[in-house]
């Protein structure tokens, strides 16, 4: 009778009639008083939204102290409540660190099971004395393999029941440990209601470093971005991997595949910003190996990847994929309505934002894509009041606070700019991003030293972000030190290449560059640099006037002129391009006004030597007639007579052109 009744309710349950699921768990239970067949029952109370009754349920039948699957659902039901204080009181607040197995893994250990001080020690603060001993476990092991009651099931928030196989292939002990990883992911969704965010992400690690398998917590960290890129690849590194069993009962090759399908599951969740190629490996592998290459979370995975390399039209065309598929996969929305606005999609974002706004309201991603189509259209105003309203749906919701900070720069408001951005860094300590934006809106103020700082905040985050590195780069370039800002730049430009991002993306840490070597009077290289930006693509009146006044300062204003033309034709009521076009005519007349001057006098200078030369020869020739003449004179006489036409001859000539 017990096992037809069990039957019955497991058909209940999976029709989704939890009617039928609890008037006969009810029974089964008066039957039974089995303590699993009392949290199979709460658990339908709790499937159905009835979170009080459900805990109301364990509270009288007791089963909270003795039992960690009850105390679990017991938390999550009070939790789900908003009653966080007293969810933190029946889970506890400490963690019980001590299952954590620290020695990590890349060889597969047999199963930890604790030693004997383990498993009678109390399980910290959450367990509240309520650790079941040996003789009890053994006695509820017992039942569970009589009755086949389930064990795992409130662990993964549905209903669902075991057979007697698999429990004897799960002990109780392993069960245990899940429901205490499980109740470490509850602590840190009450810390983080309280704005506890330290302390909610150490609940988030402490449940995946218990149980590998609680992702739960794993994508909390990764959501909310608690941990940076570079923590983000020690932590996985830290977990065990190798105590993921693939079946009951399988091989250990079995089993060790089970343990790499899961890390390379995980690796596709973590940063983009960091090792893209361990990525990559790991995305092909899925997607080949294990036929996963339609997978939407492996296609959202890698349209993240390509956002951050700044290849928004090859992102669009994986999340356009997607929605084709699923359409109100609400975790795709972010990223596609962000591809849609960097390509200026506006229509479509509009149709995107009123469908999201008619179909689903409650829902904080429609009001989101309304406040991306505001923005991208200019209406300021109507685009913050949108951004704060999805953010007040949900605290936690990232890009509505982004959004919503990104107004009040938008119309020049830094205080409260750098005011929103300060609650996105404290509610997202994991990103690097409000540092940024922090940094930029303090460089706006001409803070500059203030705006150092947040920047080097963002870059002991993130050392790979082109953006971050440009923004250096551009602080030390005002700060007067131009051979700093080549390095910056140039760093920029190289991690660029590194991820394989969009060239055109970065032409304005390039021109950046240019503008470094020029301070530095490098002007080859400048130039070369500027060619590189117009190239591709960057075909801007500022690019032009820069080189214009490159021209300039190596003293070519012919050459100016010619770029600066260019420059007034792309944009001709552009100020400094008529400013620098109208110094190099006034360089060029100047030269040619010279010209003509400097050859009269050259040429007047030639034709006084000519004259002077005439004289000269003439001289030369009237003293050798008069020595000729007087031959048959004195010594005395003839030396009187060359001292005497020499004399007058040469003081002739000295006056003429002063060359004497």
């Amino acid at each position: 009778m017990e096992q037809y009744l069990r039957d019955w309710r497991q058909d209940a349950l999976n029709k989704a009639q939890y009617e039928s699921a609890i008037f006969i768990g009810d029974k089964l239970l008066a039957l039974t008083g089995d303590d699993n067949d009392a949290f199979w029952l709460a658990q339908v109370h709790f499937a159905t939204g009835n979170y009080t009754r459900a805990q109301t349920f364990l509270s009288k039948q007791d089963l909270i102290s003795r039992n960690p699957s009850c105390r679990y659902l017991a938390g999550h039901c009070l939790v789900k409540q908003g009653r966080y204080s007293e969810a933190l009181e029946v889970l506890g607040e400490r963690n019980p660190t001590h299952l954590i197995n620290h020695a990590g893994g890349n060889k597969r250990k047999m199963p930890n099971t604790g030693g004997p001080a383990h498993r009678t020690h109390a399980r910290s603060g959450s367990m509240q004395g309520a650790a079941a001993s040996a003789q009890q476990q053994q006695q509820q092991h017992q039942h569970q393999q009589a009755h086949g009651g389930g064990g795992r099931g409130a662990a993964l928030g549905a209903p669902r029941e075991r057979g007697v196989a698999a429990q004897q292939h799960h002990p109780l002990e392993a069960s245990n440990r899940r429901y205490e990883a499980a109740m470490c992911y509850l602590r840190g969704v009450c810390y983080a209601k309280q704005n506890a965010f330290d302390r909610a992400k150490e609940c988030y690690k402490d449940a995946v470093l218990i149980d590998v398998q609680c992702f739960e917590a794993f994508q909390q960290l990764m959501q909310n971005s608690l941990m940076s890129p570079d923590e983000e690849w020690q932590f996985l590194e830290a977990l065990d991997f190798d105590s993921v069993t693939a079946a009951p009962g399988a091989d250990l090759s079995s089993s060790q595949e089970a343990g790499e399908f899961t890390k390379m599951l995980y690796t596709t969740r973590l940063s983009k910003y960091r090792n893209p190629a361990e990525f990559t490996t790991a995305y092909e592998s899925l997607s080949t190996h294990y036929h996963l290459a339609s997978n939407p979370d492996l296609l959202l995975a890698r349209a993240d990847l390509l956002f951050t390399q700044c290849r928004y039209r090859d992102a669009l065309e994986i999340t356009e994929s997607i929605l084709r598929e699923d359409k109100y996969n609400f975790a795709v929305y972010p990223l596609h309505l962000a591809c849609l606005y960097e390509l200026r999609m506006k229509n479509v974002l509009f149709l995107v934002a009123h469908d999201l706004a008619d179909t689903h309201p409650e829902e904080p991603c429609s009001w989101l894509a309304v406040g991306i189509y505001y923005f991208a259209i200019d209406k300021i105003a109507e685009s913050r009041r949108y951004f704060s309203k999805a953010s007040t749906m949900d605290v936690h919701f990232g890009p509505a606070w982004i959004g919503f900070a990104h107004t009040f720069a938008a119309e020049g408001e830094h205080d409260q700019a750098i005011s929103a951005y300060s609650t996105a860094a404290r509610l997202f300590m994991g990103t690097h991003l409000p540092q940024v934006f922090l940094g930029m809106q303090n460089h706006a103020l001409n803070n500059v030293p203030l705006a150092e700082e947040f920047l080097k905040t963002a870059y002991g985050l993130c050392k790979t972000d082109p953006l971050l590195l440009n923004e250096m780069g551009i602080v030390k370039y005002h700060q007067d030190r131009p051979k700093e800002a080549v390095v910056w730049f140039e760093r920029a430009l190289k991690v660029a290449e590194e991820i394989d991002s969009e060239p055109s993306a970065w032409l304005a840490a390039r021109t950046n560059l240019a503008h470094a070597y020029r301070r530095l009077r490098f002007f080859g290289r400048a130039l070369a640099e500027f060619d590189e930006v117009l190239r591709l693509g960057g075909k801007d009146a500022a690019v032009f006037s820069a080189k214009g006044l490159v021209y300039l300062e190596q003293g070519l204003p012919e050459e100016a002129v010619g770029v600066l033309h260019e420059a007034l034709a792309i944009n001709p009521q552009d100020g400094i391009a008529t400013e620098l076009l109208n110094k190099a005519l006034d360089e060029t007349a100047e030269a040619d006004t010279a010209e003509p001057l400097l050859g009269a006098f050259e040429q007047e200078l030639a034709q006084r030597r000519a004259r002077a030369s005439d004289r000269l020869n003439n001289g030369v020739a009237a003293a050798g007639a008069d020595r000729a003449g007087s031959l048959s004179s004195s010594a005395d006489h003839k030396g009187k007579s060359r001292a005497g036409t020499r004399g007058g001859d040469f003081g002739e000539a000295k006056p003429v052109d002063g060359v004497g």
